[in-house]
């Protein structure tokens, strides 16, 4: 018998890179005429998934989403966290997102701040978006109060009117990140995303025209300059991130500082969900982080999109996307006891693991409750057996006798738990009223047994109450995906068992403190005379995400 393929479950909407590239691997399709319900390794979809579905996941089993990830995806939502921890940890740290006002709750807020604005810098412009849509649909640009208009829930944001221009056209970043785990919290961004660009020059006294001042692919592949060569931006709308790394190069961008900027927004991001998403075991979300990059290097976070586009507009996003659904099932982790499914792990209901703590003791009886009869005639059905047709371990006739029987299942190849050695025969009871066995059987008597539940799936490594074991390290690198979350020993013991946020947060500030000058020249110099400025050495070695080829953490960023 060969190796059993792996099993994918798609959604309806579910782009076709994802079953393209599932196939490519191997991966079979699910078919509910050939399958078993539940007999799938990966569902993926693009909505999120029903609370059933995360209660009901099993080892074999991986989810493309986490729970309750809204606070990020929404953009009233994301404000409004992102709002909270300015306010508990400062606008030094959470200051990388424009200011914004929910309307038409927080209207007054913005027409104080719209005010306040307007006296001190006459030209202050607002970019009002649907926080129920995406795309780019539904936003507009303003700069007089009497021209913002809506009638659903906005949130208006402050524009950000000076972007970093390439030849004269805005653009912004598209990062893919991967949460693979939010208990503990372990975030991995993929080296190769998307940049995006605007497909006419960018210029503030065309405030309406989407084609200058918005970068979506949805919205700029209908442009009419889409199609067409522009200068050292070339044909259609994206580039790759390798391609804007050289770019940066070109420019003598410090990149070090530009990265590490950028991979703090995605870590301070998620810190402001990270302790409220429930745990859910075998699931991993990918996420799009839009960055925009101002005239000062400074990156800004735009939004973070759930489930980000996996459609193939331009040969950019075949380079990009194609390897990154392969890198992202790598993350999975799947082992080879996944591929026999449901045949390989013991289920629990139906077999001697559920007799565990419930052997009967001196004075237990029977209880009908265990029992679910089918109808007025016939064989009952057992509430613990999800086997199609009568069940054909227990045998009660109806009538003023039961005669009950019991036949546990095959054993084979299950441990027996140090269960007792008995043996089961026949009884006649006197009635379904009175069922008191004699006294001398009783020793063999039942009791109620337990009451099936859906049972929460534990990972691999997993403890009793199962987290994930203290010794636990995520790799630092899968395929294009680096680990940027946790980065040292101090974030790696910090992101176990509970989240400490603040240590997190400490760390995070510290890293971004060792890359700005004068720290930088420091470290060059220290590293020129063979010396590390006292820094000790962290056994949890990292890569530093951002660089074609990223080098250890450790040795871009040390204490002085």
């Amino acid at each position: 018998m060969g190796t059993l393929p792996l099993v994918f479950r798609l959604h309806g909407s579910t782009p076709d890179l994802v079953r393209e590239v599932l196939l490519e691997r191997g991966w079979e399709e699910y078919d509910e005429h050939a399958h078993e319900k539940g007999d799938w390794n990966l569902y993926w979809r693009v909505s999120t998934f029903r609370c059933s579905d995360f209660n009901c996941i099993q080892p074999w089993q991986r989810l493309n989403h986490h729970p309750k990830t809204a606070g990020l995806t929404r953009k009233d939502w994301l404000e409004r966290n992102l709002r909270r921890m300015k306010g508990i940890f400062g606008g030094v740290l959470y200051g990388f997102s424009p200011t914004a006002f929910l309307l038409p709750n927080n209207y007054t807020n913005f027409l104080a701040e719209f005010t306040k604005q307007r006296r001190d810098s006459p030209s202050g412009l607002w970019i009002c978006k649907p926080v129920d849509l995406s795309r780019g649909r539904g936003i507009f640009i303003f700069e007089d109060i009497k021209d913002l208009t809506y009638d659903s829930p906005v949130v208006v944001q402050r524009y950000i009117s000076d972007p970093l221009l390439i030849s004269g056209y805005k653009f912004d970043l598209r990062l893919y990140v991967c949460v693979k785990s939010f208990h503990p919290l372990t975030v991995y961004i993929h080296q190769e995303g998307l940049v995006r660009f605007a497909t006419e020059k960018y210029s503030l006294a065309s405030l309406g025209n989407l084609f200058a001042h918005l970068t979506n692919t949805s919205i700029n592949k209908l442009g009419p300059c889409y199609g067409f060569e522009k200068e050292q931006v070339g044909w259609g709308c994206k580039w790759t991130m390798s391609k804007f790394r050289s770019f940066l190069q070109s420019q003598g961008i410090n990149e070090l500082l530009l990265w590490q900027r950028i991979n703090n927004i995605v870590t301070l991001t998620l810190l402001t969900i990270a302790s409220s998403v429930p745990y859910v075991a075998n699931c991993i979300e990918l996420f799009g982080f839009d960055i925009l990059i101002d005239a000062n290097l400074k990156p800004w976070l735009l939004e973070v999109n759930c489930s980000p586009s996996l459609a193939m507009d331009c040969a950019a996003d075949v380079t990009v996307k194609k390897s990154l659904l392969h890198d992202l099932i790598d993350l999975m982790s799947y082992r080879e006891v996944d591929r026999l499914r449901c045949r390989g792990y013991p289920r629990p209901q139906c077999g001697l693991s559920s007799l565990r703590g419930h052997w009967p003791s001196q004075g237990a009886r029977l209880s009908m409750s265990s029992l679910r009869m089918s109808g007025s005639e016939g064989p009952p059905i057992c509430c613990g057996c999800t086997a199609p047709g009568p069940c054909k371990r227990v045998h009660v006739s109806r009538g003023s006798r039961l005669n009950f029987s019991l036949q546990l299942p095959s054993i084979e190849g299950t441990e027996l738990m140090g269960l007792p050695e008995a043996s089961f025969e026949n009884r006649n009871l006197s009635s379904h009223r009175s069922l008191k066995p004699p006294v001398r059987h009783v020793s063999l008597c039942f009791r109620k047994l337990p009451t099936i539940r859906p049972q929460k799936c534990r990972c691999a490594a997993a403890s009793a109450d199962g987290r994930l074991k203290d010794n636990w390290e995520p790799p630092c690198r899968v395929g294009d995906f680096i680990l940027t979350f946790p980065f040292n020993e101090v974030t790696l013991k910090a992101s176990q068992n509970k989240l400490e946020i603040k240590i997190a947060i400490q760390e995070v500030h510290k890293v971004l403190h060792w890359l700005m000058p004068p720290c930088v020249h420091n470290m060059k110099k220290q590293r020129a005379d063979g010396t590390n400025g006292g820094a000790e050495k962290d056994s949890f070695q990292t890569l530093f995400w951002g660089p074609r080829n990223p080098p250890l953490r450790s040795e871009c960023c040390f204490p002085r």
